[in-house]
Parts: structure tokens; sequence; C-alpha cells
């Protein structure tokens, strides 16, 4: 049980720990949606203005990831805060943290056995929210001090639990297992109980509270912002949220995403007798572009009108503005008259504007990602538009993707070396899907895209990986089916040539149910020694004492990294085959049918190229390495259910 408070009265902060503490006392699902259901009715019933900071609390992020606000402080900086606010010494600190790893729980144990002459007041969730935000938001001179004396401000409050949240909260990582889909959940179940408490009706039937639940994730994910949705929630209710809240320009949505495919014959297996189309995949930088006009016809409630907004994002909703001003110097040009708001999806490559021709994608990395004016860009991009989200203030998300391409091609017009359409066909044959895979590879681009073209099945699912999209790359017609985007979260120091970087590293995917980094395989090809110098200056500062708690790896007599890093990092990475290992831990349970506990491993990883278009957890998901697995002929063929992996590098 948590603790009771009079009704508009401020959260007290202990109430939302021990709800953190029955979420993290279980790994079932449904028990961690009820915990999550029942406390969130009890903040509509008692303080309801206080919802949207709970919420906030609860997924650890204290506004819209667009909004760049990010939580994630370094361990050295924690360790110093705990030890100004609890009166301890930082190498008994590190000692401790060498056997317990866990910098939360040492926090909450140094509160606990240290007395106050004069207690301050108790932690609320508003003074909580408020203390992080202020924390996240530091910057300029003598900005670590001013974090170490907030942290310490909170730390010299927290009581019980509190202390363990709050440090954990401040890293980065609450290791609850609540992921956003739990807390969607969970809401949607709680208004819509409470909404029928209010009326006096007797409680919502099972139907109606899917039906909520289904216009919460709709809703959210063409809308992810809870600052926008949680007030219109409780001015118009959840089930009339989708006539509130629409898809707007300024607000990025979470991209549709294409599961890989390595057989054309499985292509036509899958659009058999469906109209399908077929794009060109370009090598370069997802980009979704905002685009609303000075004095627009259609208002929207979060921008001013007579300025307009014109912004880049990220596919992990990232703005990406200050990167590519020549992009946005550029949108007139390529933007035909009547056009007065639109959100685009397409792809930023670099281009060679001498040979007029698309460069690789490494020659993109190389721009600088802030502070950069247009004229001194030296990597010239090519914007290849491919999708419409949204067009004179209306979401086309629900309309065809036949009809939302009619849409681009008359709104926007081709300019040579700046904005194209991707080169695309629309057929059935595999003859004229393997020509164009080859003519795709020879204007550099990394295979097709091939999408439907009617029916709802062709509908833009944001935040999905659907089978309505497939892609389909050139270098895996054979192989496994689609490079990995692994976590680099441990290294082994070099040897010979090597000796002053690190000549090896470790790799993690990532699991989104248990939030968990889990390791997939040792890598130590790919690199030449330009790249290892940089990445050894580069990882230096993210080098931590211990794993985190977070990570799955394997004890015991298995060969443990030399240093262990922060999860900061993503790396592309090609494999000859996966196979089961006892060694790695990815997508443990979920690949190994024969359960003898195996994870998945990557025989003979190649490093391809750096992704700092992903966060981490962007990464390949163990889900998908569960099914990269078990789609290999080998496996699907039932010849061998994989080997014990002893590769090492």
């Amino acid at each position: 049980a948590y603790p009771d408070w009079k009704a508009g009265a401020s959260i007290p902060y202990a109430a939302l720990v021990a709800t953190f503490s029955l979420i993290e006392s279980t790994t079932k699902r449904l028990e961690k949606v009820s915990h999550t259901s029942l406390f969130l009715r009890q903040v509509l019933r008692l303080t309801p203005d206080e919802l949207l900071l709970v919420i906030h609390l609860m997924i650890n992020r204290i506004a819209a990831d667009y909004e760049g606000i990010e939580l994630g402080i370094g361990e050295s900086l924690l360790m110093k805060a705990i030890c100004e606010s609890c009166g301890r010494t930082l190498a008994t600190l590190k000692e401790e943290h060498k056997q317990i790893g866990d910098l939360g729980e040492i926090a909450q144990k140094s509160r606990n056995t240290q007395t106050t002459l004069f207690p301050p007041k108790p932690l609320t969730v508003r003074s909580v929210h408020t203390g992080l935000r202020d924390i996240a938001l530091v910057k300029g001179d003598g900005g670590q001090g001013r974090k170490v004396d907030g942290i310490k401000k909170m730390l010299s409050a927290a009581k019980g639990d509190e202390a363990k949240f709050l440090v954990r909260g401040l890293e980065g990582k609450l290791r609850l297992g609540l992921a956003d889909r739990t807390v969607i959940v969970g809401l949607s179940q709680a208004v819509i109980v409470h909404e029928a408490e209010k009326a006096g009706k007797k409680a919502p039937s099972l139907e109606q509270m899917i039906a909520a639940e289904a216009m919460l994730k709709e809703v959210y994910s063409e809308l992810p912002n809870y600052e926008i949705i949680i007030p219109e929630i409780m001015k118009v209710g959840i089930m009339n949220l989708k006539d509130a809240c629409k898809l707007q320009p300024g607000v990025p949505l979470k991209p549709m995403l294409a599961k890989p495919t390595k057989s054309i014959a499985e292509i036509t297996d899958r659009f058999e007798g469906k109209r399908f189309t077929c794009e060109y995949k370009y090598d370069g930088e997802r980009v979704q572009i905002h685009y609303v006009a000075p004095n627009s016809s259609v208002e929207f409630p979060t921008i001013d009108q007579k300025k307009g907004i014109a912004k880049v994002f990220s596919r992990n909703s990232e703005e990406l503005s200050p990167k590519y001003p020549d992009i946005l110097a550029a949108l007139d040009k390529w933007v035909t008259d009547g056009v007065e708001s639109f959100v685009l999806d397409c792809e930023a490559v670099a281009w060679d504007r001498v040979e007029k021709r698309v460069l690789p994608f490494q020659q993109l990395q190389t721009r600088k990602r802030k502070d950069v004016a247009a004229e001194d860009v030296k990597v010239k991009v090519c914007v290849y538009g491919f999708d419409l989200l949204f067009l004179n203030g209306k979401s086309t998300v629900q309309d065809s993707l036949a009809d939302r391409r009619k849409m681009m091609y008359t709104s926007f017009k081709s300019v040579e070396g700046e904005f194209a359409f991707a080169t695309a066909i629309d057929g059935q044959e595999v003859e004229i899907i393997q020509a164009f895979l080859e003519e795709s590879c020879k204007a550099s681009c990394e295979g097709l895209m091939v999408k439907m073209l009617d029916t709802p099945d062709s509908y833009y699912q944001p935040s999905k990986r659907s089978r309505n999209w497939l892609k389909l790359k050139k270098d895996y017609l054979d192989g496994v089916g689609d490079s990995l985007d692994l976590v680099v979260i441990g290294a082994y120091h070099g040897k010979g040539k090597r000796t002053s970087v690190y000549g090896s590293f470790l790799l993690a995917c990532y699991n989104p149910a248990t939030q968990n980094y889990e390791t997939i395989c040792n890598i130590g090809t790919g690199f030449s020694e330009e790249v290892l110098i940089k990445f050894h200056t580069q990882l230096l500062e993210f080098e931590i004492e211990k794993p985190k708690p977070y990570y799955v790896h394997a004890t015991g007599n298995m060969q443990q990294p030399d240093v262990w890093f922060e999860p900061k990092v993503v790396w592309e990475v090609k494999t000859a085959d996966l196979s089961l290992s006892p060694k790695y831990m990815a997508a443990k349970g979920l690949a190994d049918v024969e359960g003898k506990g195996r994870g998945v491993s990557l025989r003979f990883p190649r490093f391809i190229r750096e992704r700092d278009d992903k966060k981490p957890d962007d990464a390949t998901s163990a889900q998908q390495v569960a099914e990269m697995y078990q789609n290999q002929d080998v496996v699907k063929n039932n010849a061998k259910k994989g080997v014990d992996d002893n590769f090492e590098y």
C-alpha cells in the first residue's frame, strides 16, 4: 500500500515511490499495469492537476523527446553528490559500488544511516519534477557544481526508498520494467474507470477498456506529447481524444519501420495479388521535415502562427535543424504554391554536386551537428522524399500510400542536387524487382523498400515495424536479412599494434520489455587504426567502474571486459550468421527452443559504421534478434537448432 494524501494537496513523492517498489517487485506485466493503474486512479481522484508530472516521473522523461531535455547524469557526478549529502568519503563509496553495483541502493543505504538535526520538508512529486528539470537544464560555466547542489538538495530530503529511485532516475534508468506501452495501458485503464466513477456509472466493460487503450495508443503514436494529451483527456474524455489531439507539425512522430527480408520470393509471397511499389533505399539519415507557413490559415495550438515553423527532426525525435540549415534555406525552392503546412518523411543523403551523385553515409557523418551556418556547409545534402504524413492542416496517415504519394508529387517539385522523390516502380513480377534492385545498387543505394500501395494495409503506422513495408538490402540476399544496430557496453585492452587502444568490444542488443541491455558478441574486425584511435578517445569519457545492473551478461568463468561503458554509443554491425551460445545473453528465453538457457550470439561480426542517429534504446531489440535467428534456413528447416558458439575474436 502507498501513503494517502488530502484531496487537492501536492502528491507525496513517497506515494509514487511506494508504487515504484510494488512495480519493481513483480516481473508480471499485468501486475505492473495494475499497480500503475491503481495509483493513477488515486491521482485522478485526489490531485488530477499533477497527473502529467506523475506520468513524466514514471517514464523518467521530464519533457517530450523532441525538446532535448535529458536526464542521465554521469556516475562520478552522482557519487560526488551522494558523498557530500550523506557525509561519505569517495573511497568508501567506490569500494561499496564495486560490491553492490547499484548507486541507487547505495544512496538509499547512505541516507537511511544518516540523521539530520532539522529534517527538511518531505519531497513531493512537484518538487522532485522541478528539481530534476532544473538539473537537466543546467548549462555553462560551473554547471557541474550547480548540478551537484541540486542533487544534494533533493537527497537531503529523501527518506526510505526515495533516494534509490531519485538516483536511478538521475542515472537515466529506473529499472522497473515500466515500458512506455505499460504506462499507456495503465493510464487508459485509470482514466476510463475514473470517468465512469465520476459519472456514477457502473465499472467499464472489458470492451470499453480495450477501446480506451486503443484510442490512447493511436493518439500517442501520432502526437507523442503528454503535455498536450493529458490536459485534453481532462477536458474532453479519453474516447473523444482523437478529435482533440491530432498529428500536427512541430511534434515529431516515431517513424514507421520496415521488416527486413532476405529474398525476392518472400516479397512476392507477402504481396501476392496486391498492388505494391518498390523504392530505392537511400544510404543517408532518415528525417522528418515539419513546416507551417507564417500566418497559415489553419491554427495549431502549440505554434505561434505569425512566425510559423520550419524544423528538421531525426528518427528518434531529436531536432536536427541546427545540423541542416541548408535544407531549411532551400525549402522555398521545392515547395509548390498553395502548400501552407506539411510533415514530410524523407532521407537526407550526402551529395556530390560536381559528379552529381550520392555519397556514402560516412560522408554525412562528418557534418557538424550544431552551430552550422548554411554557407559553411562542406558536405552537401540532397533530400529524397518518400512519404507525406500531413498536408495543409490535415493528417494523411489514414490515406493509402498511393494517395499520399500523389499528394506529395503535387506538393513538391524536384530541384537537382537539393530535392528529389525517391525513385520507385510499381509492379509484381520477380524479374522487375531483381532488375530494379540492381539499378538501385548502381545508384549507390542500399537496396529496396517494398510497400503496400492500396487498402488499409498501406496506411502509415507510426512507431511500428510492419510487414506492409519490407526492406531488401543488397548485402543480405543470401545472408541474415539485415545488419544489427548494437550498443557498446565494454572493451578489452588491445595487444600488439593495438596496445594503446581498445582491441575489441563487447556489444549488446536492447530488450524493451525488461529495459535491459543483453550481450550478443565480442567484435574486433572492421576497424581501421584511425577509427580505433577515435573510438578510444570517444569511449574514455563513458568508462565506468562496474557493469550497470541492467546489463545482462555472462559471469563465472566467462572472460569479463577490461573496461565497462555507459550505454551511449551505437554501432551498425554485419554478421555471417547467428547461433546459440551459453556465453551471450541476447534473446535468452526467446530463441532457444530446447530450453538450455542459451542466448543468441553473432558469428564473425564486423563493424560497419557508427549510428549517431540512433539512441541506445533504439538499438536492435531482443525480439528482433530472436526473429533473425529463427528465420535462418538452418533453423527453419530444423536441420539443427543452432550450435554452441565457442567462437572468440
